[in-house]
């Protein structure tokens, strides 16, 4: 089945239910477990949360007060212009949900996603939003926010050994992942493949997701929360029951990066 363009009602619906999954992965969460360390370097779980939490509240700023957004850009300057270095990032982004408890963290997130909520209710699909770098399209927007929250979420759930069930939801961070394959290359400094790539992927609901021409010859077949996990950069694709053809597909599968910001490696075969 070829996917339809979703709605931004029905992004943000999704985003929403992602959200609250997640929430009840970590509400119950002891502070010792909050304070251990992630896939993700030099983050705790209570890093992962602030993480969202900041940029959930910079979001809502974005769609609802662009002058306030504007205005949070100053503090983000010299991370924009790499001046920083990582610890100088996170206290930027971090410092200030580093000094709550737990509990507090929790409080947080939730008050700054409800935000999120209520000032992405009346967005229209056309609709532009202010961020970072280039406005992005509402769909756009919000598909970025699920997509950090399930990422996220997954380098959670595997630090503190739960399992999380996989969705359809998955299938707005699948599109993202197969959309984002030239960005891969770009924000690398490449020049991406011109060779086209199908992309076959099993729902968890039982039903085929599909992306790219028919008669391509190389392709990737397999899970759609194992495709998520690779252009997430959460799981390395030789360590995925991901059957890849070609290699550029396989190329582009060991780069694979769905998310903004610079060049970063993913995780090593395991």
């Amino acid at each position: 089945m070829t996917t339809a363009t979703p709605s931004v009602s029905s992004v943000r619906a999704d985003l929403i239910a992602e959200q609250d999954a997640l929430d009840s992965i970590v509400a119950e969460l002891d502070d010792e477990q909050w304070a251990l360390p992630t896939p993700s370097d030099r983050w705790s779980v209570a890093d992962q949360i602030g993480h969202l939490a900041y940029f959930d509240e910079s979001a809502s700023w974005a769609i609802a007060d662009e002058q306030r957004f504007r205005s949070s850009l100053a503090d983000l300057a010299p991370v924009l212009s790499g001046e920083l270095d990582e610890a100088g990032i996170d206290d930027v982004t971090l410092g200030d949900f580093r000094a709550m408890t737990p509990a507090e963290l929790l409080v947080a997130w939730r008050e700054n996603r409800r935000e999120l909520a209520e000032t992405s209710a009346g967005l229209a699909d056309d609709a532009r939003v202010i961020w970072y770098g280039p406005s992005m399209g509402a769909r756009s927007f919000l598909t970025a926010r699920l997509m950090e929250c399930w990422a996220h979420g997954q380098h959670i759930v595997d630090t503190v050994g739960v399992e999380r069930e996989s969705t359809d939801r998955l299938q707005h961070i699948a599109q993202l992942g197969f959309i984002t394959r030239k960005w891969t290359y770009i924000n690398r400094g490449a020049d991406a493949p011109t060779s086209p790539v199908r992309v076959e992927l099993d729902a968890p609901s039982g039903t085929t997701w599909s992306f790219g021409p028919e008669d391509a010859e190389q392709s990737v077949v397999g899970p759609a929360a194992d495709f998520c996990l690779v252009v997430t950069q959460c799981r390395h694709v030789d360590s995925t029951d991901l059957f890849v053809t070609g290699d550029d597909a396989h190329d582009w599968m060991t780069k694979a990066q769905a998310f903004a910001g610079a060049a970063t490696t993913g995780p090593a075969v395991t």
